[in-house]
């Protein structure tokens, strides 16, 4: 199998998607079975990367079972056996393509394209109407989807905003403008967090991307204190904050926006701790903090792809080394390919413990498993045998209603079990307080006001 030279860096940034994959010179070395499921599943789930990603991060040498590979690569595994004979007969042998059409959607809308109430509980409104691209699900944190930010530098397999990228527009975030966004933060001065998400902003080049965030250094925004900038470059495309044309002029954008008083905080998506070996991707988190910037490591637990407590534990070794925070550690969320890449909580925990007793305390601010369900952010605390009985010890760390947070609760023990719907009550409750419970959207709260920093 040919070898990548690892020290030989793109000089400029090309993607590779559904249509351009055949021009990579990796394409070769893939065998047959994987090439039909790229051009099968891509179907359905968006697939895009790029050199970077290719020649650096997947060890061809280990196709299929490369954790990289398996992360931006479709598998045939990824759809029901059923699903995926239908689905490729129609794609290579009988090419109909209103036939695909129709059966991809189908299939699309068979995996609960938005999970956790986005669409029809997370989306505010001012005056009546709907506002374009936002989502405010927690009293504190509004998102943000700026339109010239939803793509990504390369397509995770299992990402759970995957109807962004696939032209169900009916079902897409996005807002051409910062606009409405400041017009509803005036309005609600509980809110101190806006996250701009997407896809992810870091695909915008500096000028874009200072249009959406100067807006918010506004003096009537006092009250937001944190901006916060969810991304995946980090580890897909790390020369945005080295090498890039303009990444000099980024790290100035985000040191004026530190030096307004505002806390600036970069969200980065790592799935692996292969993502941090690169040098470049070293000198990445290094110069995000340099700015004083805070750089925050978060990442879902995978099947196939991060089930080693090692390479957690070298992940957030090196982050914290290098400046970064680790942050969470997720559940693989209810949506797309959900049976591909989920994990029992049972061995999410165990994962976990074992990762965590790795570290030492500055990289224990990691906090995991944790679900994104509809009513808030469950993690898993433990597992307990309280008067004979197995348990899970959970609690909430954000939530709709503010009176749930940090309220420990408990759940029967199923080794089974992959999403709190799936788990049951403990001591004979037929239901979860959180059912009972009417939620109590964005409570307002008390804001500490910030010195604006000399």
């Amino acid at each position: 199998m040919p070898t990548t030279n690892t020290e030989l860096l793109p000089a400029k940034f090309k993607p590779y998607t559904r249509q351009t994959i055949r021009q990579a010179r990796q394409w070769e070395w893939l065998p047959p079975e994987q090439r039909e499921a790229v051009q099968v599943v891509s179907t359905v789930l968006p697939f895009r990367t790029n050199e970077y990603v290719l020649d650096q991060l997947i060890d061809w040498n280990n196709i299929p079972d490369d954790p990289i590979y398996r992360l931006v690569f479709p598998h045939s595994d990824m759809l029901p056996p059923e699903q995926y004979a239908h689905l490729r007969e129609l794609v290579l042998e009988r090419q109909d393509q209103s036939a695909i059409d129709a059966c991809v959607r189908t299939i699309r809308l068979g995996m609960n394209p938005h999970p956790a109430g986005q669409l029809t509980h997370n989306v505010p409104t001012m005056d009546g109407v709907p506002v374009r691209g936002l989502q405010h699900k927690y009293g504190q944190t509004v998102l943000f989807f700026p339109s010239a930010g939803q793509t990504c530098h390369a397509y995770c397999t299992f990402c759970f905003r995957w109807p962004q990228f696939v032209g169900m527009d009916d079902m897409k975030f996005d807002a051409r403008e910062s606009n409405e966004l400041v017009a509803y933060l005036k309005l609600h001065r509980e809110v101190t967090d806006v996250l701009f998400t997407g896809g992810d902003p870091m695909i915008m080049n500096t000028r874009q991307l200072a249009a959406y965030l100067e807006p918010l250094l506004d003096p009537a925004l006092e009250h937001i204190q944190n901006i916060r900038i969810g991304t995946k470059s980090v580890a897909y495309w790390p020369q945005r904050f080295v090498s890039d044309r303009d990444a000099d002029d980024l790290l100035r954008l985000f040191e004026r926006i530190v030096r307004s008083g505002k806390n600036l905080a970069i969200m980065g998506h790592y799935n692996h701790a292969v993502e941090l070996r690169p040098e470049i991707a070293r000198q990445a988190v290094k110069r995000i903090v340099g700015t004083g910037a805070t750089l925050r490591m978060q990442g879902p637990l995978i099947r196939h792809i991060n089930e080693d407590p090692n390479s957690w534990a070298e992940l957030w070794q090196t982050g914290t080394r290098l400046g970064a925070i680790p942050y969470y550690m997720f559940v693989e969320r209810d949506t797309g390919p959900r049976g591909y890449f989920e994990l029992p909580l049972a061995r999410a925990h165990e994962i976990f413990q074992a990762a965590y007793q790795q570290v030492s305390g500055l990289s224990r601010t990691v906090r995991g498993p944790s679900m994104s369900a509809f009513p808030g952010k469950i993690v898993i605390d433990g597992v307990v045998t309280i008067h004979g009985e197995k348990l899970f010890a959970l609690q909430f760390l954000q939530a709709r209603n503010p009176d749930w947070v940090r309220r420990p609760f408990y759940a029967k023990f199923d080794e089974h079990a992959t999403w709190i719907d799936h788990l049951k009550p403990a001591f004979g409750q037929e239901k979860f307080f959180f059912e009972l419970d009417e939620p109590v959207p964005h409570m307002p709260h008390k804001v500490i006001p910030l010195a604006r920093a000399a």
